[in-house]
């Protein structure tokens, strides 16, 4: 098996607004790539959330009175406070400088996924999650399928960080096209052994590689395109990798 990430580089700027299947088709052209049946698309959740005209500007944001004084107890923006609250279902954890809440498409993260880097325009501006990110998937899909006439798979991810670790790593939230989790329970193990709760997070961890291949810095290349994925594309969501609250240990 040989799974392939390749970068689509250089890739340009991306404004509210900009057909981003067009962009991706063009940089394959660049690159002199093609798309053939099974690949797969991940993009970069800031160029998604740029597209869709999620940026706000801080000077905007009036703070709620739960901002102003949630913001005094952590030292946080109030402001900034009041974006992550609006787009959050619930706060999970406070330390100062950190909020931790469950965001209101389900993720657990720091400040709701909002963020300050990589965002070009001048002033307090700030880039929040995409409003539907497998919806955006889907549709993307639909576009680059038909104008390829290959099967494809389309995912978004995003960074974020995990309990009991150190540092960030890319996450899928959203996708269309492919398995978000395999389900290996009841398969045998390599001495017939049968596994009886292994289920993999197939979409994780490629996210993982291929925002190991993006970069998080000033690298420019906000989209890979996946060749060799070992599992067999079907219909997935970005929700199945969300675990039940109910099978929570540490909610």
């Amino acid at each position: 098996m040989t799974l392939t990430l390749t970068p689509l580089s250089p890739f340009p700027l991306v404004h509210a607004g900009d057909p981003l299947d067009k962009l991706i088709l063009h940089a394959q052209k660049l690159n002199e790539m093609t798309l053939e049946d099974g690949d797969i698309l991940v993009l970069a959740q800031k160029i998604v959330s740029k597209s869709e005209g999620r940026l706000v500007n801080l000077e905007t944001v009036q703070p709620s009175p739960r901002a102003i004084d949630l913001g005094g107890k952590i030292e946080k923006d109030p402001r900034m406070i009041e974006l992550i609250l609006r787009e959050s279902n619930c706060v999970l954890r406070t330390r100062a400088g950190t909020i931790i809440v469950e965001h209101r498409l389900g993720y657990v993260c720091a400040n709701a996924g909002i963020d300050h880097s990589n965002v070009a325009e001048q002033g307090e501006w700030v880039l929040l999650l995409p409003e539907d990110p497998d919806r955006t998937a889907r549709q993307l899909r639909e576009k680059l399928q038909q104008a390829s006439g290959c099967k494809l798979g389309v995912m978004i991810i995003d960074s974020h960080g995990r309990a009991w670790r150190n540092g960030t790593v890319g996450v899928a939230i959203g996708l269309a096209g492919l398995p978000g989790i395999v389900d290996m329970r009841g398969k045998p193990d390599l001495f017939g052994y049968q596994l009886r709760v292994t289920q993999i997070a197939a979409a994780d961890e490629l996210a993982a590689g291929a925002s190991l291949v993006m970069g998080q810095a000033a690298e420019g290349t906000p989209v890979i395109q996946v060749r060799g994925f070992p599992y067999q594309l079907r219909e997935g969501s970005g929700q199945d990798l969300i675990g039940d609250k109910q099978m929570d240990l540490f909610r």
